[in-house]
């Protein structure tokens, strides 16, 4: 038993002795299926806080030969499997956390000589006989002992690409690590030493030129989460048994928390949804986490289009994104694209992979990036916030003349003289049009279904404005008329749709005459 080199189950432990535990060991079952194959090199990578660490100390405590562990799994999921014995504790495991060998290493240039001699102390007590000498490779260590003793390794780093993130500046040692993690997993030679690999960060990993520096990896990220979407992060249905377990209102849980999409499933952030079952708040635990200056240097990037697609996000919409050029390079970023990507990966917007967009997932999320883009006091948002704010006061007087000002501000601030003309953008100025409600509504709904159709724009206010502020119902037409657009509402009785979420309900229809370029509209109270 060592530190590194099959270690013992305490961290484990430490997570089953949580005052709420969720089992995840179904990651287990898929691991075993594909222990001692070709597809036994995986990379799973997530936002701080999802619980990554939580599934390495889980793989180490069920592989590691330093460790008794039947106790400890045989009541949960994978203990009813068929092999749950057939690999428990049975294989030499070698578990480091990048970050930990960082943060003690004096000098951030030897970090990997750090690593290597450490693990390689521990296995000459292990294997004396085939590691005589005292210098040489990690890799070179493990052929040596899988040649004579036929043992092969488990092998788990966690926190993968703390160096990739943190030490991105010194070429040298990414350079350094690269070329250590490749000896340790590329070639002929790591087949026969390495049972499983599994590294799990942020980022994916990182890409020379246009090619995965590890493209023997199978990689299981926020962009594409394939069969490792239920194990990291938490889904909707444990996130129900939670709520009803501690008496939470699910929905107040979904809208502050949810909107991850993984291969079709919502998946939550642990840290948030533990944190609100506890202690009965929702807030934005994000910020105790991962504080918002991360992400500033790059919305404040002059890209064009960036500011502004910030902006559509944050009011709701969403944003289509080309994710293939970011190399998980957090330095040589290029473009819009880009920096998108890397925030989809650091957990700040979601990604819809069959849309191929971005969005701001929930509300937690949107108050981070709401601070964020606040505090750089952005012009663009400057201005959009005060005609917002105007068009939120009329709509709320009902004064139609004013919401028609305001809307052909916006209009005309928002859209090129290309764009302007055009029915998207329309539905994009909307969007934006109502950016200040954010603070006392959810995130809109977009469509929101009913029994006969759809309307464009739903506006449901948080519960502790409810008295104040109605519900808005927004619907748009194309050069038609205002009056269609609020008989469309009545039509397909869009308001009673939801009756049950608050009282008061506006409704509002909005009319773009594309010859003219002008906009009418018509409110009303709703009366039930």
């Amino acid at each position: 038993m060592g530190r590194f080199v099959n270690p013992d189950n305490s961290a484990f432990q430490a997570a089953l002795n949580s005052r709420i535990y969720v089992d995840k060991t179904g990651m287990i079952e898929y691991m075993n299926r594909v222990l001692e194959t070709t597809d036994a090199y995986i990379c799973n990578s997530r936002p701080r806080r999802f619980g990554k660490s939580y599934a390495a100390n889980m793989l180490a405590a069920y592989y590691s030969k330093g460790a008794d562990s039947e106790m400890m799994f045989s009541d949960l999921s994978i203990g009813k499997t068929q092999d749950f014995k057939k690999y428990l504790n049975k294989y030499d495991v070698i578990h480091i956390d990048i970050q930990w060998f960082l943060a003690n290493c004096e000098d951030k240039n030897k970090v990997v000589q750090f690593i290597t001699k450490s693990v390689l102390d521990e296995l000459r007590e292990i294997y004396p006989e085939c590691l005589v000498l005292q210098e040489g490779s990690l890799s070179d260590a493990l052929s040596r002992v899988k040649n004579q003793t036929g043992q092969k390794f488990v092998i788990i780093i966690d926190e993968w690409d703390v160096l990739i993130r943190d030490e991105a500046q010194n070429q040298a040692v990414q350079e350094n690590y690269i070329n250590f993690l490749r000896g340790l997993f590329k070639g002929t030679e790591p087949t026969k030493y390495i049972a499983l690999a599994y590294l799990t960060g942020i980022l994916p990993i990182k890409k020379m030129k246009t090619q995965s520096a590890l493209n023997n990896f199978d990689e299981f990220t926020m962009l594409s989460a394939g069969n490792m979407a239920p194990y990291v992060g938490f889904t909707e249905s444990e996130v129900k048994m939670l709520a009803k377990k501690y008496h939470q209102n699910y929905e107040k849980v979904k809208r502050w928390y949810d909107g991850y999409l993984l291969n079709g499933q919502q998946i939550y952030n642990p840290r948030a949804v533990v944190g609100v079952m506890l202690n009965s708040e929702f807030k934005s635990y994000w910020s105790e986490t991962a504080s918002y200056e991360t992400i500033v240097p790059l919305i404040n990037m002059g890209f064009d289009g960036l500011k502004s697609a910030v902006i559509e996000m944050l009011s709701g919409d969403e944003v289509k994104v080309n994710t293939a050029t970011f190399k998980n390079d957090t330095v040589n970023i290029q473009n819009r694209d880009e920096v998108f990507t890397y925030m989809i990966h650091l957990g700040y917007l979601g990604y819809d992979q069959n849309r191929r967009s971005a969005f701001v997932p929930n509300e937690e999320i949107r108050q981070e990036l709401t601070l964020a883009v606040e505090n750089k006091k952005w012009s663009e948002m400057t201005a959009f916030w005060k005609n917002s704010a105007s068009l939120l006061e009329a709509t709320l007087d009902m004064d139609e003349e004013a919401i028609v000002e305001s809307i052909e501000k916006i209009h005309t601030q928002y859209a090129s003289g290309i764009q302007y003309n055009d029915e998207n953008s329309l539905s994009s100025v909307l969007t934006i049009a109502y950016l200040s409600s954010m603070q006392y509504y959810f995130k809109p709904v977009r469509e929101f279904p009913t029994g006969r159709g759809f309307a464009d724009f739903v506006y449901i206010p948080k519960p502790e404005y409810k008295a104040n502020y109605p519900a808005l119902v927004v619907e748009l037409k194309w050069n038609k008329n205002a009056k269609t657009a609020l008989q469309q509402i009545y039509e397909k009785k869009y308001p009673e749709s939801i009756a049950e979420y608050t009282g008061e309900i506006l409704l509002v229809g909005i009319n773009y005459d594309k010859k003219t370029k002008k906009h009418e509209c018509v409110i009303e109270e709703y009366q039930n």
